[in-house]
């Protein structure tokens, strides 16, 4: 059966999307996961791929042309198929026969067929009018689990801000969503009661996985359910598994029977979102703390002048049980001097999308060059040039000015495997991997080459900022064209650093040390910094990786070059 393809809400912000450019063309075959066309939102221009099998029979809009979210875009089917009743309708896949049957209505017969459409499906099992409604037809809005970011698969509910049964607007930020690389509002775009919520804090719902449904209070939504009855059963199960094991992992008893009702008690507190995010991450129980919003609801001040001295007393008292004594005799005995103890805890999506994207990487045929650049010249220029600059600059902004001046000199290195083609780009934009408490982001210097050094280093610093404070969006990380890696200032020498696909090239730099050098026949002083590059086989030659290096090196030790 034909099924509309929709445009998809692809950022928090996003409301209507262009269409980029399509990648397939009416009468192609389309597999699940094949890429169908770009769209360009609000923050990037981002892949969609689709998540439906069959051939393309309808292409809406043309390249270049706007579409709202939730519009149909295409349509999918069986060769030869009649799919106008969808067009016609507007509704999704699943409607074709219900737009049809329509047809002819008034509004009075419209308004009975939906009043008894839920008393025909408490009373008959099989489910075949559930099949016909759709939340249009019952004026609801259904919420799926957005696409946040181009690797995004799945996302985690980090914080429910509503509840079943609260009237939300269609600007509110329905709930914090922890993607793969940030933690990011979802927008309701909808007014109405909230009617459902499908998946509970701290778990997972893949990308267009139902996570809510918004509509008038009162609405029967029991049959959009059942249409996704097979997913949903599948969907439910790990996430039963889930939830139970966190507790499952603590490393004794005592802890988990502690932490269960302190969270639950915490879910009932009423406190303001930030509030309860500062109580999270200094450890504080919403319940010892007083708030002194309205009704008692507690804010930021509370948490943040919150004097944990009841805790204070907990500790002294311990002691006091037997079991607390037993434990100290038995530490004190020769043979038990210790005890073997783990704690595990449950992989974020930042850490499995690094793993997959990682694993992926390894299929690349790797090659390595290192060098020894000597930067006395950068640090004489350096210290001048941070007597006048308006921010300070540091050897890493010079690294990455040099590498985009090599990078004009070299456009072989610049470039991406494409599969079938080399990509050869004529912009320089320097991705810069910066740690986070999580795992690892590369943010995106664009145009690095055309930037001076000053508007490098704040960029960078800003940049930093944001991927720790979790406030990345979608396109600050995407678009790179070569990557540069920095674990010098940790005191590392040299190491090799893992391509950042589909870039065919990333620069590992190591820290300077002042070692012997010979200089006019003379042993002296010198300051040397080794830097590895990294290259995709398949892109970049042993002597194009070379000669890229060696522009590098000359372009550091005469740092007026990168200058000018």
């Amino acid at each position: 059966m034909a099924e509309v393809v929709r445009m998809p809400k692809m950022s928090d912000t996003m409301t209507e999307g262009v269409i980029a450019k399509w990648h397939k063309k009416v009468g192609d075959k389309v597999g699940s996961g094949d890429l169908v066309a770009e769209v360009e939102t609000d923050k990037a221009t981002m892949d969609f791929e689709s998540y439906q099998e069959g051939t393309l029979l309808y292409i809406g809009p043309k390249e270049g042309e706007a579409v709202p979210v939730d519009a149909i875009i295409a349509v999918l089917g069986e060769e030869g198929e009649d799919y106008q009743a969808l067009l016609e309708g507007g509704k999704g896949g699943e409607a074709g026969n219900q737009a049809k049957s329509d047809q002819g209505k008034d509004e009075k017969t419209e308004e009975k067929a939906q009043e008894s459409a839920p008393k025909a499906t408490a009373a008959e099992d099989d489910g075949d009018d559930d099949e016909n409604i759709t939340a249009e037809s019952l004026g609801a809005t259904v919420i799926t689990m957005p696409l946040l970011s181009d690797t995004m698969t799945e996302g985690v509910i980090a914080e429910w801000h509503f509840k079943v049964g609260d009237t939300i607007k269609s600007d509110d930020a329905i709930a914090d969503v922890e993607t793969d690389k940030a933690t990011m509002e979802v927008t309701a775009y909808a007014d109405g009661t909230l009617l459902y919520i499908g998946v509970e804090k701290g778990q997972a719902a893949k990308v267009n996985d139902i996570i809510a449904i918004v509509g008038k209070e009162g609405t029967d939504i029991k049959p959009l359910l059942k249409q996704r009855t097979g997913k949903t059963e599948k969907a439910e199960k790990p996430t039963a598994d889930r939830s139970e094991a966190p507790t499952a992992a603590k490393t004794s008893q005592p802890v988990a029977s502690e932490e269960a009702p302190a969270s639950q008690e915490d879910s009932r507190v009423k406190a303001s979102p930030l509030a309860r995010k500062i109580a999270k991450d200094k450890g504080i129980s919403l319940g010892e703390v007083k708030g002194s919003g309205d009704g008692g609801r507690i804010i930021k001040k509370d948490v943040e002048s919150y004097t944990p001295a009841a805790k204070a007393a907990a500790p002294a008292a311990a002691p006091q049980p037997g079991a607390g004594e037993s434990r100290t005799t038995t530490v004190n005995i020769p043979q038990f001097i210790g005890e073997e103890r783990y704690t595990e805890k449950v992989v974020t999506q930042m850490r499995k999308t690094i793993s997959r994207r990682l694993s992926e990487t390894f299929v690349i045929p790797h090659f390595y060059l290192t060098i020894k650049i000597n930067m006395d010249s950068a640090m004489q220029a350096r210290t001048k040039i941070n007597e006048v600059a308006p921010v300070k600059v540091s050897f890493n902004d010079l690294v990455i000015k040099a590498a985009a001046a090599a990078l004009k000199q070299h456009p072989a290195v610049n470039a991406s495997w494409q599969g079938d083609k080399i990509r050869y780009n004529e912009h320089v934009n320097i991705g810069v991997a910066v740690a986070v408490e999580d795992g690892l982001l590369v943010p995106v210097v664009r145009f690095a080459d055309g930037k001076s050094l000053s508007h490098i280093s704040a960029e960078v610093k800003e940049f930093a900022q944001r991927a720790k404070a979790k406030k990345l969006q979608p396109a600050d990380w995407e678009g790179s064209t070569f990557t540069v890696s920095n674990l010098g200032m940790f005191g590392i020498d040299e190491f090799t650093a893992i391509i950042n696909a589909p870039d065919s090239c990333i620069l590992a730099i190591g820290g300077i040390d002042q070692v012997p050098v010979v200089k006019n026949g003379q042993i002296v002083p010198g300051n040397i910094m080794k830097v590895t590059l990294t290259c995709d086989h398949r892109v970049v030659d042993g002597a194009t990786g070379a000669a890229f290096l060696q522009t590098l090196k000359s372009l550091l030790e005469e740092p007026v070059r990168i200058l000018a």
